[in-house]
């Protein structure tokens, strides 16, 4: 054994055939296999992704070897490259393994000992000659064939890829949508590969087309490149459309030519296609992508319609929010009092304010009454933590928009749609919508859609925190075209007065730098101006002071930067508190995975929508999807069979190991990150970052996600600079001029 690692130590390389396979996962290709190799004595065990592989195939693998604890020394392969079996005795092996379903070890020995070495090329080609054989039916030869052929499709197409140091999952995905022709689909296009669901880099696609023989200005290429911006603008700056002049720069700096001539033909091409969309709006030249022209027309069409129908308060309504008053036990306020009564008598309206204004208290209001007209309301938020949050304070069931409309995911197509729409709509008759600021252009226009055409919608939110991940300012855009009824409620509460928290918050607002030294009460302030001292205090408050001095678990406490980068950044920071609350034990398995370590018992956040990831809740039900901003804990990880599960509350999701840059460490997130969400505790930390991140809204978000108790831990001179910056970056969205009728 001695020598056997000696030799290990030199070559990081097995090559052989392949005599066993332990385990094999389908879905994404990752295998544990033997290797009869001459070049050692003993069997050899490799893992890695070898999509469907068999026993009798030839294998030359190169990786780094490791002791897996239970298994022993293996080779983690990264790169595999295979050779199907070529001789009867391997061919017949092959097969006898169960690789092809529908061949055991009998019919396999009856195929080989027809056509011998011709036995593949019959399987795939000729699958009336297996039909020929005793015992193999005309149906059975042609699903052993369907079966090869997709495998041997499937392989190809993974290997073609791997090339590229392209995961395995991206070619089952296109397997999925596009069958046999997927190869001859990324051939002839490889920028295909940068749809959103593939993940591709545009980079690496290119890479692959000039390998193929694209040309740096060849058509296809430059109409991808378009695309491609248009694309990355729309989900990393929240822009519906970006200016012609604007996106040219662009496409032109991403392609690295200066023909400004070949971009605008291949905008007129795309534009001809349908691709894009070319419409004047604000005096510009705007570009759209189909989808976000399409999506920010039925929101503005849909909310004009909406809007004008006249206000028709039914009958005794005064009378029935004095009830409602009394059997509360409370007193609305004059503008609380005029929300409800505009939700009562209006098919669409905004309910608008700061924090302690009583925005919830008015929307029970408001149920209230449309409980008594008779009317199903249902409520609903873009996240799920958004939604537990609304169930609590409501008393009512509220559901994430995409349960609601019930996301219809299909193995066999791109993209995704749901269940209710405008030929299936909802049955409710209003729909709350709480944080509205968070609903991007695109989620907001499948909800209209799936409005019955009489239905009421209530818009609650707050237009002082930060805009949607995704596309647009829907409830910016609303409120500043004036066409929505609205109602905005600026009146502080008592019982919110006295919450250093909100006058906080509401000092922010008007750009008044808040009073930090407060010693008692839910806000306090620790000057720390040096990053790193910064980051040390937090992870000190959160593992001791805090549980052991005011009572909180660190399982409540949440800790947000405005950065993901530098020593008081989200990055260093996860990284200093999973080692001080989650450090490395024999019993809590661990797996890296990019610039993170993911080991059992991690508070962890979902960072990108994946609608068919699967899961199980705690009643034994199935279903699919997982959300941006879901955050869960890592309850257990299978290194034999390479996946993992995340508790969402009462939901069991499994992570194949590839799907792992999926998820990032979230003991600590960007306030980005936060929106929607409230904790017990918050600890904000205010040292220096990129000056987009050092803004009013960026402040004013992160302090309204503390229920409790906040903690600022940092610089006040940053705290005052961001309260001073008022300045927004500008999204280009054409909502507010559609409802205006000014395109």
């Amino acid at each position: 054994m001695d020598d056997m690692n000696s030799e290990k130590s030199r070559e990081n390389t097995v090559s052989g055939v392949v005599s066993g396979v332990v385990y094999h996962n389908d879905q994404n290709g990752y295998a544990v296999i033997r290797v009869d190799s001459d070049d050692y004595e003993d069997e050899v065990t490799v893992v890695g992704s070898a999509p469907f592989i068999g026993v009798g195939e030839g294998i030359s693998a190169s990786g780094v070897w490791m002791r897996h604890p239970s298994y022993g020394e293996q080779l983690r392969a990264e790169t595999i490259e295979r050779s199907m079996p070529d001789d009867e005795d391997t061919i017949l092996a092959y097969l006898s393994s169960g690789t092809v379903k529908g061949i055991g070890p009998v019919t396999a020995k009856k195929i080989v000992d027809e056509f011998g070495e011709s036995t593949f090329d019959v399987i795939e080609h000729f699958p009336e000659k297996l039909a020929a054989l005793p015992g193999i039916t005309r149906g059975k030869a042609e699903k052993i064939s369907s079966e090869f052929t997709a495998q041997l499709g499937l392989r190809r197409l993974m290997e073609q890829l791997l090339r590229f140091s392209i995961h395995p999952a991206v070619a089952l995905r296109l397997y999925k949508w596009y069958g046999s022709l997927a190869g001859d689909f990324v051939r002839e296009n490889p920028y295909i590969l940068t749809d959103e669901a593939l993940g591709v880099q545009f980079s690496t696609a290119d890479g692959m087309a000039i390998e193929l023989g694209f040309s740096s200005d060849s058509p296809s290429r430059v109409e991808a490149g378009v695309m491609y911006e248009l694309e990355h603008n729309s989900r990393g700056g929240g822009h519906v459309f970006i200016p012609a002049d604007k996106l040219i720069a662009a496409t032109l700096g991403l392609l690295g030519i200066d023909d400004h001539s070949l971009v605008s033909s291949a905008l007129e091409r795309l534009c001809e296609k349908g691709s894009v969309v070319r419409e004047r709006v604000a005096g510009l030249d705007a570009i759209y992508l189909r989808r976000l022209y399409e999506a920010e027309r039925t929101v503005a069409e849909r909310l004009c319609e909406m809007a004008s129908y006249p206000p028709t308060p039914p009958r005794g309504l005064d009378r029935m929010i004095d009830e409602i008053e009394s059997s509360f036990g409370t007193v609305y306020a004059p503008l609380q009092r005029e929300a409800i009564r505009t939700a009562a008598s209006c098919q669409v309206m905004i309910l608008t304010g700061g924090p302690g204004t009583g925005k919830t208290t008015s929307v029970r209001g408001m149920l209230g009454v449309f409980d008594r007209l008779g009317l199903n309301a249902v409520l609903c938020s873009p996240t799920g933590r958004a939604a537990k949050r609304l169930t609590e304070i409501s008393g009512r069931e509220a559901l994430t928009v995409h349960r609601l409309l019930e996301v219809n995911f299909s193995d066999g197509e791109p993209g995704f749609s749901f269940v209710h729409n405008a030929d299936n709509p909802l049955k409710a008759d209003v729909v709350v919508l709480d944080e509205t600021s968070m609903v991007d252009i695109s989620l907001f226009a499948s909800l209209l859609c799936a409005l019955k055409p009489d239905a009421r919608l209530v818009m609650v939110g707050d237009p002082d925190q930060l805009p949607s991940v995704g596309p647009g300012n829907v409830l910016r855009g609303t409120l500043s075209s004036g066409v929505i009824p609205a109602v905005r409620l600026d009146e502080i509460f008592r019982q919110a007065v006295s919450s250093n928290i909100v006058t906080c918050a509401h000092a922010v607002n008007r750009g008044e730098l808040p009073e930090l030294r407060h010693r008692t009460g839910d806000l306090y302030f620790t000057s720390k101006p040096d990053p790193e001292t910064a980051a040390r205090t937090v992870v000190d408050l959160c593992v001791r002071r805090l549980p052991q001095n005011m009572g909180f678990d660190p399982s409540r406490i949440q800790v947000l930067s405005p950065t993901r980068r530098g020593p008081a950044g989200t990055k260093a920071l996860n990284a200093m508190l999973q080692s001080a609350l989650n450090p490395p034990a024999k019993d809590k398995p661990e797996r890296k995975s990019g610039d993170y370590i993911f080991r059992t018992g991690d508070r962890v956040m979902h960072i990108r929508n994946n609608y068919d990831l699967r899961w199980v809740d705690s009643t034994g039900a199935e279903g699919c999807g997982v959300f941006n901003g879901d955050v869960g804990v890592i309850q257990d990880i299978d290194l034999r069979e390479e996946i993992l599960h995340v508790r969402y509350d009462d939901k069991l999701a499994t992570y194949p190991f590839e799907l792992l840059d999926e998820l990032e460490p979230a003991y600590a997130i960007t306030v980005h990150k936060a929106q929607g969400s409230e904790y017990p505790a918050v600890l904000l930390v205010t040292c220096d970052a990129a000056p987009q991140l050092l803004s009013r809204a960026v402040l004013y978000t992160a302090i309204t996600r503390a229920q409790e108790l906040l903690v600022i831990v940092g610089s006040e001179g940053v705290v005052a600079h961001m309260t001073a910056n008022n300045r927004r970056s500008r999204r280009y969205c054409g909502l507010k001029y559609r409802l205006l009728g000014e395109v």
